[in-house]
């Protein structure tokens, strides 16, 4: 077992090689660094292959038949190369300004949003690991869109304030789930938009809701806000370009109902936005981050 004076040393070379692998991208102009990015993904998945199995049995089981080995491993690979380069973009945000996000990312479906925040209770706005997600926090600041994120807390709490201090460059607000509640009805009082990834598994955490026609344990928190609040919540997703910039597509505000029954309403709008990020996801399925054990845990018999 570590003491805890090693834990604190091991936390600082994590974070001095966090900050110095953070730094090789910002050396290079912008699209460079992308592409170099890009690059490294490749790397990681043809080379090094971290979760290649995993990949490629969730894309087989979200697609079966629909698509053959040889675009699996295609799809695979440019998941792989679309991540890195949003780790990239991630990195990138201490030197992105308003303008330059602007011309980075074109947002459609404004009007949703607008409409959603002229209800004055906040808005929840759900996605998944799908695209540049940070990236999309950003532009939406630079647009005008209030923004927090709802983020996990990672092990090392030096490199997860070194993250943090990233999307706070950018005019992202965080807050860390430790005081998620609290957080989010605070956030929601401003009438800010709390942006939440709500596509990971979730074990027994979760409610089991079709994602491409399989059960899946899903977090059920952002419909749970919406239930409880009764703000709007608001899908959205961000497609790369081949140049490099970015589309952001706001859908139209989904509602609780509050007349009836909570669990029931909690269940519908859980699956109503695991499809929305299914059918994002059967438009471009390179833009998902298959690496992550999406089924691993089974319903109950």
């Amino acid at each position: 077992m570590s003491s805890p004076g090693w834990k604190g040393i091991k936390h600082k070379l994590e974070l001095f090689g966090v900050k110095l692998l953070s730094s090789l991208p910002l050396l290079l102009p912008y699209k460079w660094s992308i592409k170099a990015g890009g690059l490294l993904g490749a790397f990681a998945f043809d080379v090094v292959r971290v979760r290649h199995r995993v990949t490629l049995e969730n894309l087989e089981k979200a697609f079966g038949d629909g698509m053959t080995a040889s675009e699996r491993v295609r799809t695979g690979r440019r998941s792989y190369v679309n991540f890195t380069k949003s780790m990239v973009e991630l990195i990138s945000l201490r030197r992105l300004d308003e303008g330059k996000l602007h011309e980075l990312v074109r947002i459609h479906g404004r009007e949703n949003m607008d409409a959603a925040l002229a209800e004055g209770k906040g808005v929840i706005v759900v996605t998944g690991h799908f695209g540049s997600w940070e990236l999309l926090g950003a532009a939406g600041v630079a647009h005008g869109i209030p923004v927090d994120f709802l983020v996990g807390e990672q092990t090392n709490n030096l490199v997860d304030d070194h993250i943090n201090g990233l999307r706070a460059s950018a005019g992202i607000g965080v807050i860390p789930k430790g005081i998620a509640i609290r957080g989010v009805f605070r956030s929601l009082r401003k009438n800010r938009t709390i942006a939440i990834l709500s596509d990971q598994d979730a074990r027994k955490a979760g409610i089991f809701v079709d994602f491409f026609g399989i059960p899946s344990s899903t977090y059920p928190g952002a419909a749970q806000f919406v239930w409880k609040t009764g703000c709007p919540m608001v899908f959205c997703r961000i497609v790369r370009r081949e140049d490099e910039t970015h589309d952001a597509y706001f859908m139209p505000p989904m509602h609780a109902d509050t007349e009836l029954e909570g669990s029931g309403e909690i269940r519908r709008l859980t699956a109503a936005f695991t499809k929305e990020l299914e059918s994002a996801i059967r438009k471009n399925p390179d833009h998902y981050f298959w690496a992550h054990r999406r089924w691993k845990t089974k319903p109950p018999e």
